[in-house]
């Protein structure tokens, strides 16, 4: 285990609860994509694109998750969640139900969620993984785990999640 790890402490005492071994990854800030994939050159799992929406009447929000290199139109997003108006949330709803900051946004930021009021869309393509990456609730690091941990740490968050073909 690395002693200084950046990121929520919390998310490491999870992980270690639930006994998910996990690479850990120090970086510069990686606030979007672009930057990100300098980092993640010599990582070996699927990268993601982590997108937090709300509804239309902003009593619903959702997490939708995606291989790093896919574009997704909102609009055919829309359509293929059935979910109405979706728009971006914003960072103080971000910071309500998953405890993040823009540039930040991870399924590990769930472990805020006590409500469990996030509901999460993960492109069923990504079932394929053998190892994912995300953001450790901070963009400063990246943590790698293997997918079926993945699942079980989505489990253990008690969140509602369900499995979509997300782009063609």
């Amino acid at each position: 285990m690395v002693e200084a790890r950046h990121g929520q402490p919390e998310l490491y005492a999870v992980l270690d609860q639930l006994a998910i071994r996990y690479e850990y990854y120090e970086h510069p800030p990686a606030p979007t994509i672009e930057e990100a994939v300098k980092y993640w050159k010599d990582l070996k799992a699927t990268h993601c694109k982590n997108i937090f929406f709300r509804n239309h009447k902003g009593n619903r929000h959702y997490l939708v998750i995606i291989e790093h290199r896919q574009d997704l139109a909102i609009h055919d997003l829309e359509k293929r969640l059935r979910q109405g108006k979706l728009s971006f949330a914003s960072p103080q709803r971000m910071e309500k139900y998953l405890g993040l900051t823009p540039g930040s946004v991870s399924p590990f930021g769930l472990i805020n969620d006590h409500t469990h009021h996030v509901h999460l869309f993960l492109d069923e393509n990504l079932k394929k993984s053998e190892k994912i990456s995300f953001h450790p609730n901070i963009n400063t690091a990246s943590l790698v785990i293997a997918y079926s941990d993945f699942e079980k740490f989505l489990n253990w968050c008690g969140n509602t999640y369900e499995y979509l073909s997300l782009y063609d």
